[in-house]
């Protein structure tokens, strides 16, 4: 029987926090999958405590989110499931906004439901400038407008992704797959969410400036040269279909 969704969480050395996400989670009765994604620091201690209660992905090498969001999305399906939450694992997300997605899915069942933050002003400034500048390449590379793209509180309806495979691994795999889905004729809906940010020097990153900063732009250009010789073509077809005869 095809069941509406589950939460999705991948989480890579985030020993701190991801027990308290799962345990919110667990708590508005939704079904739980956490991936595990070569994490070093005790976070297979934590998800041991779950056993019977929580679905466990989990792999010896450290792969990326955008390899952990399919794995998640693969047993997901195979569980029976239709949709994905999506949530981080360091406590980012508020729980709170899950019933959001829920109702937005009765009005938009086809949709991918992307998390937007309602307070820009409270964002670090380093995720101010990545985030403006992922906004940037999405409108170019659909001609669609989002204000939060690099928002991974999302729901995926799983019909849409299966076999969309990401060209990269890593955490920009969530752009890549935005980009993609509008390349389809998916609408993407936005739905407000809340943030909570950890104090300065709190946060886990994973981010490495140097080697992330190229393999994005490469990305970037990779997108954008396909969005010229198949995205945009692919949304004109879909466009000149939907028109009645």
């Amino acid at each position: 029987m095809i069941q509406p969704f589950a939460v999705v969480i991948p989480t890579y050395n985030n020993v701190r926090t991801v027990g308290g996400v799962i345990d919110e989670v667990l708590a508005t009765g939704a079904r739980v999958i956490v991936v595990n994604d070569g994490s070093t620091d005790g976070t297979a201690d934590v998800l041991r405590k779950y056993e019977g209660r929580v679905e466990v992905v989990a792999y010896a090498k450290n792969r990326g989110k955008g390899y952990a969001l399919s794995r998640g999305f693969d047993r997901a399906e195979a569980m029976g499931f239709d949709r994905v939450v999506t949530m981080d694992a360091d406590g980012q997300h508020s729980v709170a906004d899950l019933p959001r997605f829920v109702e937005a899915t009765a009005v938009h069942p086809n949709a991918l439901l992307m998390g937007r933050r309602t307070v820009e002003g409270e964002m670090p400034q380093g995720n101010t400038f990545a985030n403006r500048l992922s906004n940037f390449w999405f409108a170019v590379q659909t001609g669609h407008r989002l204000r939060d793209t690099q928002n991974g509180f999302r729901l995926y309806p799983l019909s849409v992704m299966r076999g969309m495979r990401p060209l990269t691994s890593r955490y920009e795999a969530e752009l890549e797959l935005a980009v993609r889905c509008a390349w389809r004729g998916l609408p993407i809906v936005a739905i407000p969410v809340t943030v909570n940010y950890a104090p300065p020097g709190g946060r886990v990153t994973h981010f490495r400036p140097g080697r992330d900063f190229l393999r994005i732009s490469l990305l970037n250009t990779a997108l954008t040269l396909l969005a010229l010789v198949y995205g945009y073509p692919s949304m004109l077809v879909r466009r000149i279909m939907r028109r009645p005869a």
